[in-house]
């Protein structure tokens, strides 16, 4: 028996919430990683060299997303808190075009309500140096141009790995740590030199809270230009092998695994919706 419009509509409302919930948490977490690593603290006085503060900063948060992903609000919404895994799933065919606008949405709100959350909670060490908001700054010898390029490429091999592991039902279990591994080592490996974004709503609300959005642009658009590509990649790559759900925790949305039935559980799963 399929959806009525309304249940669906109701549907997308809490799963929108969902994502605003867990970017929120994201943005919050994130923004206190960079204060207690970086900031002033016990552990950047131990550890004043950058990179290895990187790498730290990289663990983190790499476990604190696969975390939020394998949550139940995750495992209910898609667990995707990054505008650009949004657009790709919809290219996959396992996310609804009208639910493009209601999850972007919710995710960059979520990023600013994030970062203003963490400045009242750990107070004005939020907004100085070397914090700031947690607001990515590339290197000044990084233009626009080269930039795009690294973001574009990057979220591009994330969205072709994730959608490969995704349309295998014994790898689709392991996205969550995927997706933390590479964005981790994105942070790891880029953090000097591009900030190592990856997901437009990762730069969104510092840009926004600290008036640093010079270049916001940029980490707005190339994401999304290298989904959309790794995308096309992966259908050209295995044109008969499908992508067979939203959700990044790579189970139903009751917790089943995906070789345990046909379809997925939920009026959101119908791209056709």
């Amino acid at each position: 028996m399929s959806a009525t419009p309304q249940s669906q509509s109701a549907h997308l409302f809490r799963t929108s919430v969902l994502e605003l919930i867990l970017t929120t948490v994201l943005l919050f977490g994130v923004t206190t990683i960079v204060r207690f690593v970086v900031g002033r603290s016990p552990i950047s006085r131990a550890i004043p060299q950058i990179h290895f503060e990187l790498i730290i900063v990289g663990a983190l948060v790499a476990m604190l997303l696969a975390g939020l992903i394998i949550s139940r609000p995750g495992k209910i919404s898609g667990g995707h808190m990054n505008p650009a895994i949004s657009l790709a799933m919809w290219r996959f065919g396992v996310f609804p075009a009208d639910g493009l606008a209601p999850y972007i949405t919710a995710q960059l709100l979520g990023s600013v309500l994030g970062v203003l959350a963490a400045r009242a909670a750990w107070g004005p060490v939020v907004e100085q140096p070397p914090v700031l908001y947690a607001v990515i700054q590339p290197a000044p010898v990084w233009s626009a141009a080269p930039l795009f390029a690294v973001e574009l490429l990057g979220m591009g091999v994330i969205v072709f790995a994730v959608g490969y592991f995704m349309s295998n039902p014994r790898l689709a279990p392991l996205v969550p740590w995927l997706v933390g591994v590479l964005i981790g080592l994105g942070i790891a490996l880029l953090g000097t030199k591009t900030g190592g974004s990856l997901n437009p709503a990762r730069q969104f609300g510092p840009a926004v809270v600290s008036g640093r959005t010079a270049e916001l642009w940029v980490f707005l658009v190339a994401p999304m230009v290298g989904a959309e590509l790794g995308a096309r990649l992966l259908h050209a790559f295995q044109e008969r092998r499908k992508v067979l759900t939203h959700r990044l925790c790579g189970t139903h949305a009751d917790g089943r695994r995906l070789d345990a039935g046909s379809g997925e559980a939920g009026p959101i799963a119908n791209p056709g919706a």
